[in-house]
């Protein structure tokens, strides 16, 4: 998972994350840590991995709203991995008694962007020339889904 994520990092530009994570880092992030809800992986049939998605608790939101993050596989994004996992995680999130689910966006990954507007997701904050780590402002869009 650690590589998959790492792979999209190099490439940059659809993720906030911009520094590669060791496996104990991103398990700890993503994975196995206390923050963490839920977490999906799509494999194919030879167990390659082609995509997770984890739901977590945000110091920045309410306990009753969880935090997604979707990393899929560089070049295998159109396959509705994204969606099935989706599936997934919102009747985790229902079953665990959250009353919403928080996406946060940059506003420059159109993908990241059209995905989560395609499951349902509606636009509920923008944050404004957020800096990257080089210092490049990059405005990040807030969407929630509901699930009450």
């Amino acid at each position: 998972m650690a590589a998959l994520l790492n792979e999209i990092i190099a490439r940059g530009g659809t993720t906030a994350f911009e520094t590669a994570f060791t496996a104990q880092a991103m398990a700890d992030a993503l994975l196995t840590g206390p923050t963490i809800l839920c977490c999906f992986v799509a494999q194919d049939d030879d167990g390659s991995l082609h995509a997770f998605q984890t739901l977590m608790r945000s110091s920045a939101l309410p306990d009753d709203i969880g935090d997604i993050a979707t990393f899929a596989r560089v070049d295998h994004t159109q396959k509705g991995i994204g969606t099935r996992l989706f599936a997934q995680t919102r009747t985790e999130a229902a079953r665990q008694g959250l009353s919403a689910i928080n996406a946060t966006i940059r506003a420059d990954n159109a993908g990241g962007l059209s995905f989560y507007s395609r499951v349902g997701f509606i636009d509920h904050d923008v944050v404004r020339a957020a800096p990257l780590a080089d210092g490049t402002p990059v405005d990040r869009i807030g969407k929630r889904y509901p699930l009450t």
